[in-house]
Formats: C-alpha cells, sequence, structure tokens
C-alpha cells in the first residue's frame, strides 16, 4: 500500500513538474512574440521616419516658405526615432500620432503647387508612405493579438499558477494614434 502511495505522489509530482514546464514555456513564448511584434512596429515606423528626409526636401524645392511646417515634420519625425529607441507602447503611440499630425498638412501641399503634385519623387514617397502605413497597421494588429494571447495566457487557469515564477507582467495594448 505504502509503495502504491509513493508510485502515485510520484506520478503526480511529474505531471505537476511537467505542467509547469509547459505553462512556463507557454508564457516565455507569449513574452518572445509581444516583443518581436513591438519590433516590428519599430521597424516600419523607423522606416517611415527614414522617408520623411526625402520628402522634406522635395517640398523644399517646390515650397521654400513653408519653413514651418518643413521644422514641425522634422521634430516629429525626431520624436518617433527617439521614441523607437526604448520608449514606452505609449510614448510610441504618442510620437506616431505626432508624426501623423505634422504630415497632414505637408502632403496637402500637393494641391496648393500643382508642379509638386506632378514630381515623380514626391509620388513615389507618398506612395512609399501610404504603404509604410499598410505594414504600420499590420505590424500594430500583429502586436495586439500578441499581447491578447500573453494576457490570455496570464490571467486564465492553470497557467496562472506559474505566471508569478516566470517574471512576465501583462502588457499594454498599443492605441492607434488619431
Amino acid at each position: 500500500m505504502v509503495t502504491f502511495l509513493l508510485v502515485v505522489a510520484l506520478i503526480v509530482a511529474v505531471l505537476v513538474l511537467i505542467g509547469f514546464v509547459l505553462g512556463y514555456n507557454k508564457i516565455r513564448g507569449a513574452d518572445v512574440r509581444v516583443a518581436e511584434a513591438l519590433s516590428g512596429i519599430d521597424v516600419e515606423l523607423t522606416r517611415r521616419a527614414s522617408l520623411i528626409p526625402g520628402l522634406v526636401h522635395t517640398v523644399q524645392t517646390f515650397a521654400a516658405h513653408e519653413k514651418g511646417l518643413l521644422e514641425h515634420v522634422t521634430n516629429a519625425r525626431a520624436a518617433v526615432a527617439a521614441a523607437t529607441t526604448g520608449g514606452s507602447v505609449a510614448q510610441r503611440s504618442a510620437a506616431e500620432k505626432e508624426l501623423d499630425t505634422a504630415l497632414v498638412p505637408l502632403l496637402a501641399l500637393g494641391q496648393s503647387y500643382p508642379q509638386l503634385n506632378s514630381s515623380q519623387n514626391f509620388l513615389d514617397l507618398q506612395q512609399n508612405l501610404a504603404d509604410t502605413e499598410n505594414k504600420l497597421a499590420f505590424a500594430r494588429q500583429y502586436y495586439n493579438d500578441a499581447v491578447a494571447t500573453l494576457n490570455r495566457s496570464l490571467s486564465t487557469i492553470p497557467w496562472m499558477f506559474v505566471a508569478p515564477l516566470t517574471g512576465v507582467a501583462e502588457r499594454e495594448y498599443y492605441q492607434t494614434p488619431r
């Protein structure tokens, strides 16, 4: 009888250990996916920011007197670059919103300057910005999906019992700048 109880206790201990290892790996894997998804957003924000100097130069060629507008775009670009080098998700979102706000009037200059709107360089930059925005929207969605998976794992049974031992905390969602 004692041998039987020892075997049962050993089997239960092994099952608990296997459950712990599976839970730990699941949560840590989800945390890695969130970090990877956030770096995907950073890549697209950096790509978008790298298009700005060309856009500013092209607009400057046709509309040199729009200096305040061009400085605003340049400052917003610098804020995005700073936010992608370690800022929080909220800082990234705020910097992205500021860049969006600065780009709208810059891109609208094409309506005021027909020669700018007919410039192939300006049109190419607009197309690249639109493509980057689509990729950025996908990266934001992927990040939010990864965060949802992680947060769900941290708060559901049986993984919630393993979560405190992993050192992983819930992550915040990426708010679309508007």
